[in-house]
């Protein structure tokens, strides 16, 4: 017997997340074995009369593809799968994995080439911008924090704020940072998963925008993909994190980079809509928590605070903050 839960979050995906209309299609993937939130998908898709693709992925199957694959059949691969995706409207993905670490045992080689021929050219550059899913007069931020300080220019680069349209959970404004702007030092206190390793104590200097200086638990690995294409060492993206309901990591990027009181700047790609020019087969969204409970912190935007703590000061901002954002009847 189907959760109601299941097929109520079903609607509301395909209705309202993704918007999805009479004879668009849309193509469904699933990471792991959950099939019951992707069989109510299916059905409310042909509900609204869109045209369903599915897609399902074993993380261990898939791991040992990527691991005997070379660069000629990652492109191969990439080549299949890209003419599908340019040919659907609207993209899902539940990602509902038991283990972060699946493709730990992957080598750090083919992960590149999976990143740099199958990831990149796929989903940043493909699906994330071509399917559907106040910091506009601000030139200056600077970022304080322990083992924080750096600055850059947002000037000229538009801002959005998601609300359910893109992830789920959702709870973002995201722009990017003038490619060149960024200057500084950043410590990001999440721990953040990537390519089946945790890494911890990131910490990155910058100068001109390019990151010059990268550390962390596992510093050879980290630079590895830093040093996977010209544009992983630049920022892609600066986003706040303003969901009121997310308030402390579990060790998936698209639930920590939601948190209230948190912002990502992230190395590598940057969103069409809010570009700044940067390509890469990279995007990693990098996290800091600025609540008290995680070290506390101040943004500035020309030189006037409009957060600290984790908390907008600024009135017109304060509706942003946690207590605004909660439901009246909850």
């Amino acid at each position: 017997m189907e959760d109601p839960r299941i097929r109520k979050f079903a609607q509301f995906l395909i209705r309202s997340a993704v918007g999805l209309e009479k004879g668009e299609k849309i193509l469904i993937e699933l990471h792991g074995s959950e099939t019951g939130l992707m069989k109510s998908l299916v059905q409310e898709a042909y509900a609204v009369g869109g045209k369903p693709f599915v897609h399902i992925f074993d993380y261990a199957v898939e791991g040992a593809l990527v691991q005997g694959a070379d660069a000629e059949h990652m492109e191969e691969i990439a080549s299949y799968e890209l003419e599908r995706m340019r040919d659907m409207d609207a993209y899902i993905d539940i990602r509902a994995t038991t283990n972060i670490s699946m493709w730990h045992n992957v080598s750090d080689e083919a992960q590149k080439r999976y990143r740099q021929y199958y990831w990149g050219p796929i989903h940043l550059a493909e699906r994330c911008n071509h399917t559907k899913w106040s910091m506009a007069r601000t030139d200056k931020v600077r970022i304080v924090a322990p083992g924080t300080d750096i600055s850059f220019s947002i000037k000229g680069i538009p801002s959005f704020g998601m609300h359910g349209n893109r992830n789920i959970p959702d709870g973002e404004i995201y722009t990017s940072p003038v490619k060149n702007s960024v200057n500084g030092h950043i410590t990001y206190n999440v721990p953040s998963p990537y390519d089946g390793f945790l890494f911890r104590d990131v910490y990155l200097e910058f100068k001109d925008g390019k990151i010059v200086k990268a550390t962390s638990n596992n510093t050879d690995y980290m630079n590895e993909i830093l040093d996977i294409d010209e544009g992983a060492r630049y920022i892609g993206e600066f986003a706040f994190g303003v969901n009121p309901e997310i308030n402390h990591p579990i060790g998936d990027i698209l639930f920590d980079e939601k948190i209230a009181g948190s912002f990502h700047l992230t190395p590598g790609n940057s969103y069409d809509n809010a570009s700044n020019g940067n390509h890469s087969a990279v995007h990693w969204d990098l996290i800091q928590i600025q609540t008290p409970e995680y070290g506390g912190g101040e943004i500035w935007f020309d030189d006037v605070l409009i957060r600290k703590d984790g908390l907008f000061v600024l009135d017109e901002l304060k509706c942003l903050n946690p207590e605004n954002l909660l439901s009246k009847e909850e």
